[in-house]
């Protein structure tokens, strides 16, 4: 229980972070955050009873720097929603593809790296998409949103009641 996610917003509602049930009770109990959604569940101490958050949120604003989103595996597996860019089977052993082999001169950037399952990087090869008769469903892009922060993919399926917090 303890261990269960809760997702942190800053005072106007922006994305901040996820952070464990622990962190969210001592934000709550300092009085620096408020409980917006109710997990399930309470936990009990000596002397008290704490529901279990779900969604917190901040009660001062936090200014972050809106840096630019760095291209990492995660972030273009997210951004592909975890689907090969080829086949379009939607899988959890993904590799990163360069559209443009780099040793032809491809750049590491979000528009020349996919995500592509083991089967079809390797049928793909060293070779351009077009040489290895495979098209692309979708051309690989910079991702959109301001944020840098994203969801892990395995916590957007699970709570309900962060849904109507996160940007679609």
């Amino acid at each position: 229980m303890v261990n269960r996610a809760v997702l942190v917003l800053n005072q106007g509602y922006e994305l901040l972070n996820i952070c464990r049930v622990r962190r969210a009770i001592v934000l709550i109990h300092k009085g620096k955050a408020e409980m917006l959604e109710n997990g399930v569940g309470f936990i009990h101490s000596a002397s008290d009873i704490f529901p279990i958050p779900s969604v917190i949120k901040i009660e001062r604003m936090i200014k972050r720097p809106r840096p630019e989103r760095k291209l990492t595996r995660l972030g273009v597996f997210h951004r592909d929603k975890y689907t090969c860019q080829y086949c379009g089977q939607e899988s959890r052993e993904l590799t990163l593809d360069h559209v443009i082999p780099r040793y032809r001169g491809g750049e590491h950037t979000w528009e020349n790296v996919a995500s592509a399952c083991i089967p079809c990087n390797r049928r793909k090869a060293g070779r351009t998409p077009q040489q290895a008769s495979m098209r692309l469903i979708c051309q690989p892009s910079r991702p959109h949103g301001n944020t840098p922060f994203f969801i892990s993919y395995h916590y957007l399926k699970r709570p309900s009641e962060w849904q109507k917090y996160l940007p679609q």
